[in-house]
């Protein structure tokens, strides 16, 4: 399997194909950039080897602990961490979790002196109108951690199977 800076090369050499690719189907500058933002974040902080202390790993600095439950939770390459869309979807969930007890806990701050007035029915709001209003966005952010994921997962796959082939030829 290719090194993390492997990964990075193929991550950043990639970018391009998927900025003009998407700018082809879209015609459309924002949705291009929150695409080509999105893979470059699934290619180099939120890829498949987030299950090991690799350099997306310790790319997360003082943030890292939070990938221990999922470190200690999935099997290295497994399909849950490396599968196509299920891996994406997984570590976007997980990170979630986290991002939203951050978020009870900073409500819980703004609200703690009593000079704050948000309300969960308030989040509940924001959220859902952000989520509806913004969906195409939410599309692309998506689409982009996916194909950033996929390149790392696809480029493992050729190179482990290319060293199993040449192996298989010495015998």
């Amino acid at each position: 399997m290719p090194s993390g800076r492997t990964h990075d090369r193929i991550t950043l050499w990639g970018l391009p194909l998927v900025s003009g690719l998407t700018f082809r189907l879209t015609r459309s500058l924002p949705l291009t950039l929150i695409t080509s933002l999105g893979y470059l974040v699934g290619g180099l902080m939120l890829g498949p080897d987030l299950d090991i202390h690799s350099i997306q790993y310790k790319r997360w600095g003082v943030f890292r602990w939070i990938w221990l439950p999922y470190q200690g939770s999935l099997k290295h390459r497994s399909r849950l961490s490396h599968g196509p869309i299920i891996g994406t979807l997984i570590r976007v969930t997980y990170l979630s979790v986290w991002l939203a007890i951050f978020g009870l806990l900073l409500v819980e701050l703004v609200n703690g002196p009593g000079n704050g007035q948000l309300t969960w029915a308030d989040l509940r709001h924001g959220v859902s109108r952000n989520a509806a209003q913004y969906r195409w966005e939410w599309v692309a952010l998506l689409a982009g951690l996916e194909l950033g994921a996929l390149l790392h997962s696809v480029s493992d796959w050729l190179v482990s199977r290319h060293k199993r082939r040449r192996k298989n030829r010495k015998r």
